[in-house]
């Protein structure tokens, strides 16, 4: 055998062999990482030859496997029984293909680099070193490693929609304020969709532990199949609550603006969204104000002749006889 740390034992039938230094080298690990996959059972037992512990192919193969489902999400308990199994004769194909289709792109969208001079172009020739940092913090901007006045753009489309903002007057420190309060309410809504679909959906492939790879195969389809429901809902839903609202604020500044230049006093009143959505289908947007406003006035005058009408004196019977 070779020396201590001076590479892999000479190769016989089953290949090259390592001591533990050896194997640590050429699998990336730490010596201490893999003695405790050992004393975990996610690596098979050494061969020993006197003293030493000798290591072969097979545990370089079973460390870079380990490292890929870690570097997919995977927990060691978790990757301890899909090696089980997979010892056991079951393949990994299944579930690696399904661990692919979740940890791929969720967007067509493509990743942009941007340097700091054109950076600061965009939003106007400011130099903002804490809204640089804020963004990096954010996700928005990533740092590229040796290169200070580079960034990645992991969304250009987020960082467009920063530069219109902020073009339009938004300072950009609000701006990150608002995509913070955002990004908990979309995590929200993920967690929300995944749960439905989980529930009603995954629970039939993923029932037991690990899937079989029939099972793990069909769920990575569904995913492919399912994947831009999330957007589509999202999408519809927000131009849906974007109309209303958007009506409903232009309507109580409009209303505002009416009192100042008439001299009369208008008060907004919240209407419940279904209500506003009729009345927008049944007249357009642009009419709500004054449909509500004219079916207010009616019903007002009716209610005023009823009253006048039922107050009126009645005859008296020994009048009209007279």
């Amino acid at each position: 055998m070779s020396g201590r740390g001076a590479g892999p034992v000479s190769g016989r039938e089953a290949g090259a062999e390592y001591r533990i230094e050896d194997l640590a080298h050429a699998s990336g690990a730490t010596v201490r990482t893999i003695r405790a996959y050992q004393d975990r059972g996610l690596l098979p037992t050494p061969e020993r030859r006197g003293r030493a512990n000798v290591y072969g192919e097979t545990h370089l193969a079973r460390l870079h496997r380990i490292a890929d489902l870690l570097d997919r999400g995977y927990t060691l308990a978790s990757i301890k029984e899909l090696l089980e199994a997979w010892d056991a004769g079951r393949g990994l194909g299944g579930v690696l293909g399904l661990a692919a289709e979740v940890h791929g792109p969720w967007t067509d969208e493509k990743a942009d680099r941007i340097t700091r001079e054109e950076l600061d172009a965009r939003f106007g020739g400011s130099q903002d070193d804490e809204a640089i940092a804020e963004a990096v913090e954010l996700g928005v901007l990533e740092r590229v490693p040796g290169r200070a006045d580079e960034f990645l753009v992991p969304s250009p489309q987020e960082l467009a929609v920063a530069v219109e903002l902020h073009a339009a007057g938004v300072p950009l420190l609000a701006i990150s304020g608002h995509l913070k309060e955002l990004r908990g309410q979309v995590e929200h809504i993920a967690s929300r969709f995944l749960e439905f679909t989980t529930e009603h959906v995954f629970a039939r492939y993923l029932g037991h532990h690990p899937p079989t790879d029939s099972d793990a195969a069909e769920a990575a389809s569904m995913v492919r199949r399912l994947r831009p429901l999330a957007q589509q809902t999202v999408d519809a839903e927000l131009a849906r609550a974007m109309r209303t609202f958007a009506t409903r604020h232009l309507h109580h500044h409009l209303g505002s603006r009416e009192s100042a230049i008439e001299g009369s006093e208008t008060r907004p009143v919240l209407l419940p969204a279904r209500t506003t959505q009729a009345v927008e289908d049944l007249v357009g947007a642009e009419q709500v104000a004054a449909f509500v406003a004219a079916a207010t006035e009616r019903e007002l005058q009716a209610r005023t002749l009823d009253t006048l009408t039922s107050s009126r004196p009645r005859p008296n019977k020994l009048d009209e006889m007279g």
